[in-house]
């Protein structure tokens, strides 16, 4: 009996391990907001009587809806546009429908910010530029709405195409056999098929609106419109006596909507893995007539430019004009923001060494714990991990400024006489808490898959767990471990939503640059920044797409 909980002791402390990371911080500021506060209650009388915060729980709410509708309705219209077979380069529609979401949500804002209003260096050099002093429209619920729509669709995207790849083909043939058109059959089989995976979708789209801090912040903060995280973000910056306190109740109440999302979420997955079950086949493929599909395309070509083409085009006008404002000709053309940038801004290097640094160490030692937590998950009969698993989804639902208050208050006195504030460790940590569940979910959907009779075959063979796990599993599975480090590659790359409250003089990275040079007014600077970003970036998806051919099926998350 010994001997049988003294092999168990590298499992569990493997286990503890990553529940200290990823949910203890988590626990940490539920503790600080239930019981954390004063015994007389005034922190939450104080706060809970504040106008303000009525307005942000408000606004956060409105912006989270309004955002679902503008992400479910384009996310679906391109899920079930693809599944035409007459669409050609679908890998290519898949790559830029999924940019919105791998671009960082403050150059998203500012380049949206560089197309309209009276300033737009892009509209004043062709002449449609608004009167000056005409409102800039985007500095509204409407505007944050939109460009977090935008950026949420990829979501509703994968998770509508998901479920349409799970519909059997039969069902369509056999209404097209009884002579339904193929409009009929969208509305009266694929769409109702689809109901629980748009929903599921949209849930998802709500929760990341939620947790939203970059569109939020450059929208709304000039105009003073808060939204829960940029609410938490004012009183982090505020250094009251009460600021712990308070924003750990605010954070209280944006995982309670966290919550209700996610469970909504998980209630419609129960469903829908129910339906997967069920079908099976040939997915369906909708077949448009010609004329229907040339015109589908002309509208998603339209779209395409609108949200992608025309925003980064005002950015990278923006950032060739000596300041803001200022139409762009050849006698305005200016590259001081790039020389700037490269030569008299030290802070833009060592951002981008932190960045760098940060992201490969998360997405390296997340590929290297992935395996081992899912084949623990996945053999353990202990109801204590199968039940404290699926709390490591947290971290990732609740919003960033969430987490990273929820480490402040683990990792400030969690080792004797040390603080980790102030250094780039805690900024790791945070990352590691951030982005685990990105890497967890593919390689567990392919750990489902694998044959038990390998595993076995290997054990009887003389083969440890350890080294089955090793030689058997890592290898079949390392297609979807390569394919969740690459999504978090991009994802923290230009990361502000966590480091906007952990980062110091120091260690700054892109994320928290480009928010910071805009909020200081210089915005063509910042406009320089994010157009070197975005380029590289695009540059890292591009090059999956060329040698993509050379890797395993399913190693690039937007393969079609």
């Amino acid at each position: 009996m010994l001997n049988h909980y003294m092999k168990k002791i590298p499992t569990y402390l493997f286990w503890g391990v990553l529940f200290i990371i990823c949910v203890l911080p988590i626990i940490r500021i539920l503790l600080e907001a239930l019981w954390g506060v004063s015994t007389d209650n005034s922190v939450w009388f104080e706060l809970m009587s504040d106008p303000l915060t009525y307005s942000a729980l408000y606004n956060t709410v409105v912006t989270g809806v309004l955002s679902t509708i503008v992400a479910t309705v384009l996310g679906t219209f391109f899920a079930i546009v693809l599944s035409n077979s007459k669409i050609r380069f679908s890998a290519v529609w898949i790559f830029a429908i999924m940019v919105p979401l791998i671009i960082p949500p403050q150059i998203t804002a500012l380049s949206w910010l560089q197309l309209f209003g009276p300033s737009s260096s892009l509209l004043q050099s062709i002449n449609l530029a608004p009167a000056i002093g005409s409102p800039q429209p985007l500095y509204s619920a409407g505007g944050i709405s939109l460009l977090m729509g935008i950026q949420h669709m990829p979501l509703v995207f994968l998770t509508v195409r998901t479920h349409i790849a799970s519909i059997p083909s039969y069902l369509s043939e056999a209404a097209s056999l009884s002579g339904a058109s193929p409009i009929k059959i969208l509305l009266t089989i694929i769409l109702p098929l689809l109901r629980s995976g748009i929903m599921a979708g949209a849930a998802i789209a709500f929760v990341a609106a939620i947790g939203n801090f970059g569109i939020p912040a450059i929208l709304g903060i000039p105009v003073g419109y808060y939204v829960l995280s940029t609410l938490i973000y004012q009183k982090m910056a505020s250094f009251g006596g009460l600021m712990i306190a308070q924003v750990a109740i605010l954070s209280l109440l944006v995982i309670l909507l966290s919550l209700i999302g996610i469970a909504f979420q998980r209630r419609l997955q129960r469903h829908s893995i129910y339906q997967l079950t069920v079908t099976s086949g040939c997915s369906v493929q909708i077949i448009f007539s010609k004329f229907i599909t040339r015109l589908i395309l002309v509208i998603m070509v339209c779209v395409l430019l609108f949200i992608l083409v025309a925003p980064m085009a005002a950015l990278i006008v923006s950032s060739f004009v000596p300041s803001v404002g200022i139409p762009l000709s050849w006698e305005t053309l200016s590259f001081h923001a790039y020389y700037e940038m490269l030569f008299t801004q030290p802070i833009t290097l060592r951002a981008f060494k932190n960045s760098l640094l940060l992201t490969s160490t998360t997405v390296v030692i997340l590929m290297f714990i992935s395996v081992p937590f899912v084949w623990i998950l996945h053999h353990t009969r202990s109801r204590i991990l199968q039940l404290s698993a699926s709390l490591f989804d947290l971290p990732y639902a609740i919003p960033g400024t969430v987490l990273a208050i929820a480490c402040i208050l683990l990792w400030a006195n969690f080792i004797p006489n040390y603080s980790l504030l102030g250094t780039i460790t805690i900024i790791l940590l945070a990352y590691l808490a951030r982005f685990f569940v990105i890497v967890i979910k593919p390689v567990q959907a392919s750990f489902i898959q694998l044959d038990p009779a390998l595993e076995e075959a290997a054990r009887l063979s003389g083969a440890s767990s350890w080294q089955s796990m090793h030689h058997i599993v890592r290898p079949i599975i390392a297609p979807s471990i390569f394919a969740g480090g690459l999504l978090v590659f991009l994802s923290a790359l230009n990361e502000l939503t966590v480091s906007a409250l952990l980062w110091s003089a120091g260690n700054e990275t892109l994320g928290v640059l480009i928010f910071n040079f805009n909020d200081s007014g210089d915005s063509v600077l910042a406009a320089a920044i994010s157009v070197v970003i975005t380029l590289f970036v695009l540059l890292v998806m591009f090059s999956t797409i060329i040698f993509g051919r050379y890797l395993p099926k399913g190693a690039i998350p937007w393969q079609a």
